[in-house]
């Protein structure tokens, strides 16, 4: 048995529908609401939310790989319950910023929970994305009601990578032999700055998306109330205040381990114009 936390996410519901294509056995999906859940069939949904644990008990009754999204309740109680309910492999959604940015509180953070697995006795798989191509959404409510577009390092570039890659490299280290144990750095094809971005949006919509750009100090107050005070200048940082060759590499992982290549950020833009429209 399988169980996906953060089911009704990007990742998560990317994965549910992977794991339909393969024989993955039983998957269960946890969600917080399961009457309003809309789960591929064949999926078993149960309530519950990490948060609460003893929400939890029930759900990892059989379960004997986890997939693992952090910061959704306790981590370190989390891992403990699910060695005390019998599973036996983890794969946990971290943040290349733990190799990249050390020194970020958000990175320390990923950091911690990646050495409580480590340590906890039960087999693992760390997935360290770069920037998701799913960030763009924050962008949509200024694009549906047509108005400009303000942004700091409109020029900086990341490997954006389409959460489904993120769900496709964890599918297979759920359901094959050889991926314990490892660190997967995960990017997408190609570096892109916020500008490009921008353009394949306005393009797709046949329409011109008006940009500005401004200082990151203009900047930080938005990005404090989408991220909390604490997680702003990191989230500054990695996106173009602070970035290095690290950060910025283009990685073959996705390819490697899926045997597929990895989707362009037109393909998640075109799977999600509805929402820019």
């Amino acid at each position: 048995m399988i169980l996906v936390t953060g089911a009704t996410g990007n990742i998560g519901g990317s994965l549910l529908k992977e794991l339909r294509t393969v024989d993955a056995g039983p998957v269960r999906a946890l969600t917080r609401d399961r009457a309003a859940a809309r789960f591929p069939s064949g999926i078993e949904a149960v309530e519950g939310d990490l948060a609460d644990l003893s929400s939890v008990q029930s759900a990892l009754d059989g379960v004997r790989s986890l997939f693992l999204v952090p910061r959704l309740g306790p981590d370190a109680e989390i891992l403990d319950l699910a060695r005390e309910s019998g599973v036996e492999h983890v794969v946990l959604v971290s943040s290349i910023t733990v190799q990249t940015h050390p020194h970020l509180g958000p990175a320390a953070d990923n950091a911690t929970t990646e050495k409580l697995l480590e340590a906890s006795g039960m087999a693992w798989t760390i997935l360290r994305p770069t920037q998701f191509a799913s960030n763009a959404l924050l962008w949509a409510p200024s694009i549906r009601s047509r108005q400009p577009i303000e942004l700091p390092y409109l020029d900086a570039t990341l490997p954006t990578i389409h959460p489904a890659d993120i769900a496709a490299v964890a599918r297979v280290a759920l359901t094959e032999p050889g991926h314990t144990g490892n660190h997967y750095a995960l990017t997408g094809p190609e570096p892109l700055s916020a500008r490009t971005q921008l353009t394949t949006i306005a393009t797709l919509l046949h329409r011109t998306i008006p940009l500005t750009e401004i200082t990151r100090a203009q900047a930080r107050p938005t990005t404090a109330a989408l991220f909390g005070e604490e997680a702003a200048d990191a989230v500054l940082d990695v996106t173009g205040g602070d970035l290095n060759p690290e950060i910025q590499q283009v990685r073959d992982t996705v390819p490697d381990v899926t045997g597929k290549p990895g989707r362009t950020f037109r393909q998640w833009v075109i799977e999600n114009a509805d929402a820019f429209r």
